[in-house]
């Protein structure tokens, strides 16, 4: 904020010294009568061409779901798959009653053809339950006792060589598949079922130890869905529970607007002390934490040791997690101090215009209501992608390959399982199987399958942005009503929301397409470097990708600021998106200190009261969900993580909270650029009178006054 600012004020100083300002274009505008009322209702359809391409791509998009939703199986994602490709425990199959994965020789998957491929090469074989004991094909033949239950693991249920695995061994199921019963006895002796030598039935001899990377590495694609797993059993028993702290993160968000209302200044004043005590109050948990744990076994041990775990509560118990956080809420703690410290001034006078931007939301108290029509059309657009994106994901098909453990010139071609038998490869190489390896496609929609994804994405970004946008210019829309009313509230009209909302749809559709376009391809620019940064790590292009990635994120930010600005000049002049995005441009650049006096600085102070909310209910459910409160122990949920529900709940009360407060930071915003406007327009004459109100003339003087003591800095400098 403080670089933003001293930025904005050395430009203006340059300009000054330079006489360059004269260079800026004047603001003409053709009416300048004092009859003048915005937002202007005679106006046209503006950015037709965008219209037109914004409603070709999105029926672009829903045919391309469509074509995805009759391509693909989320089962998929949800179920084993044995060598025939069949799913395991999936309902109305012949495989219902066996829901695990069962591998006919779990040291295959520690090949690396396992992470390659992402399917072991070895038959694998769906059942009913897991080994329960270590048996070879040698004794099930000697041992008629033994021979129906080592029939269960064997294809087609026949007892025979090449049909059975060589070996059964004592597993158990893990995400539905069983893998070896493996355990650890003192001295770090890796055991299966209290043995750890084994006969392979090949009169070879196995380590125990050996079982272990094949495990993990047969297991590797899966971990991921056993931490997804854990957590949607976190949120099947807590979800009314999240459901109840976010109903109270509004409650607190709508009482603390409701006071805003009426009390701007002591609630700016309460909210900044309690910003700052809350962050203090996290740093004195962390410190008591990190306290706590001096001497504990293992407490000692680096994040970087630890490694990525699925139980991510290990995490807490190391010194090093709450040193981390403890550094962290240290820093935020600093830098929200020295920036009231040194933004003392600007503070009382952007409260002075919070003030007026809850007078302007207490007119139109719809306004307030009107992000849950955002966060229901977000909520819609993000679902969207996310079904296409699995569609999308498991549409490929079944493709199988030869495995065989001798070398053979055929190893790792494409087969058909239902002809292999009668080719010659099987006499060429006795050993080869015809497995199921993976999922994939020759088809012109397999080949092209990338193309759908990145479309997908980029439509989500782009309606995502459009919704945005659409919320942008009725807020703006609505906020200009109230100003350009000369009479307040006599001459405001009737649900100027729902009126801001069918002039944006019915003439500026083609302006929000265009804008969101442009916001949208820089957004999938810097996807495509991250993807880049990933790729060539290590390799001496990671400082170019580096330095684009800055670049694209500043322009990102910048475009958000011009388009925005840009949106409320659309909203009260019904100009195109390009001539209203040069208006707004230039208007700021005529009004630059103001910029940094009244609109960042306010926007400063709504971000303190989103951190206020964020934190009060983020400790509250910290408290509850981790049993801290003796009182309510018994109430909370088991959960595999209880930090699942709480980043829920702050992720939703941020939300929340954001969607209240972008209400007030529109109005500020379209206020600002309004009485920008106004000065211009007019001088305060009884034939040009000021359509402001005089507490916003008030607020206007402090800056005036603020902006002179700042140029007298610079040219002393200077």
């Amino acid at each position: 904020m403080l670089c933003r600012i001293h930025c904005i004020r050395t430009i203006q100083t340059v300009l000054q010294h330079y006489n360059c300002l004269a260079l800026l274009p004047d603001y003409v505008e053709p009416s300048l009568s004092p009859s003048f009322s915005a937002p202007v209702v005679a106006r046209g359809c503006t950015d037709v061409f965008c219209c037109i391409l914004f409603i070709l791509a999105i029926l672009g998009y829903f045919a391309v779901g469509i074509l995805a939703w009759s391509q693909g199986d989320p089962r998929k994602v949800i179920y084993p798959t044995d060598s025939r490709g069949q799913f395991c425990g999936q309902a109305g199959t012949p495989l219902e009653k066996k829901p695990l994965l069962f591998y006919f020789n779990i040291l295959k998957c520690a090949s690396p053809l396992t992470l390659l491929e992402f399917q072991c090469p070895t038959t694998q074989l769906c059942v009913e339950s897991c080994p329960t004991k270590h048996m070879t094909l040698l004794k099930a033949y000697l041992n008629k006792g033994e021979q129906e239950y080592y029939k269960q693991f064997c294809k087609e249920g026949i007892l025979r060589d090449g049909l059975c695995p060589s070996m059964l061994m004592s597993s158990k199921p893990f995400t539905r598949r069983c893998l070896p019963a493996l355990s650890t006895m003192k001295g770090g002796v890796v055991v299966v079922g209290n043995e750890t030598i084994f006969d392979n039935g090949e009169g070879e001899k196995v380590n125990a130890t050996d079982f272990l990377d094949a495990s993990k590495k047969s297991n590797v694609v899966v971990e991921a869905r056993q931490v997804a797993m854990r957590i949607f059993e976190d949120y099947t028993v807590s979800w009314y529970w999240i459901l109840i702290g976010l109903v109270i993160a509004m409650v607190v968000s709508l009482i603390f607007i409701v006071l805003l209302r009426y009390l701007a200044g002591i609630m700016i004043w309460v909210m900044i002390v309690m910003v700052i005590l809350v962050i203090g109050y996290g740093i004195f948990h962390c410190a008591m934490e990190y306290r706590s744990l001096k001497g504990e076994p293992g407490s000692d041990v680096t994040i970087r040791d630890l490694g990525l775990q699925t139980d991510f509560s290990v995490y807490l118990q190391i010194r090093q997690t709450w040193l981390a956080f403890m550094i962290i809420l240290s820093i935020v703690e600093v830098v929200v101090i020295l920036l009231l410290i040194f933004l003392r001034k600007r503070v009382l006078i952007a409260i002075a215009l919070i003030k007026e931007a809850s007078r302007a939301v207490g007119h139109v108290m719809s306004s307030l209501f009107y992000p849950l029509l955002t966060f229901a059309l977000l909520a819609l657009v993000i679902a969207y992608w996310a079904i296409t994106a699995v569609f999308l994901s498991t549409s490929n098909e079944q493709v199988y390959k030869v495995f065989n453990t001798t070398e053979c010139n055929y190893s790792r071609d494409t087969c058909n399982p239902e002809t292999f038998n009668t080719t010659n490869i099987t006499a060429r190489c006795p050993d080869a199987e015809c497995l199921f390896a993976f999922y994939g496609g020759e088809t012109y929609y397999h080949k092209y399958l990338i193309l759908f994804q990145f479309y997908n994405v980029f439509l989500f970004f782009w309606c995502a942005n459009f919704v945005t946008a659409l919320g942008q210019v009725t807020l703006a829309g609505a906020f200009a009503s109230y100003y350009w009313a000369f009479k307040k509230p006599d001459d405001i009209p009737a649900n100027p929301i729902c009126s801001s909302l069918g002039r944006a749809l019915r003439y500026h559709t083609g302006s929000l397409a265009f804008g969101s376009l442009i916001l949208s391809l820089v957004q999938v620019i810097r996807v495509l470097l991250e993807y880049l940064d990933q790729k060539l790590k290590g390799t001496d292009v990671i400082i170019s990708c580096f330095c684009l990635k800055c670049c694209f994120w500043c322009l990102e930010k910048f475009i958000k600021f011009l388009n925005r600005n840009a949106y409320i000049m659309v909203a009260i002049y019904g100009k195109s998106f390009c001539t209203s995005a040069r208006d707004a441009f230039f208007l700021l650049m005529r009004n630059i200190i103001r910029v940094a006096v009244l609109d960042k600085v306010t926007d400063f102070l709504l971000f303190l009261g989103k951190l206020l909310i964020v934190g009060i209910v983020g400790i509250c459910s910290f408290f509850f969900f981790s049993g801290r409160i003796k009182a309510v122990e018994q109430t909370a949920p088991s959960l595999n993580y209880y930090w699942v529900p709480i980043l829920t709940v702050v992720v939703g009360s941020y939300l929340i909270a954001h969607g209240f407060f972008s209400v007030y930071a529109m109005c500020v915003d379209t206020l600002f650029l309004c009485f920008c406007e106004d000065l211009e327009r007019n001088d305060g004459s009884p034939e040009r009178p000021y359509f402001m109100s005089p507490e916003l003339h008030e607020i206007l003087s402090k800056t005036k006054m603020a902006e002179e003591e700042d140029n007298k800095d610079a040219d002393t400098k200077w």
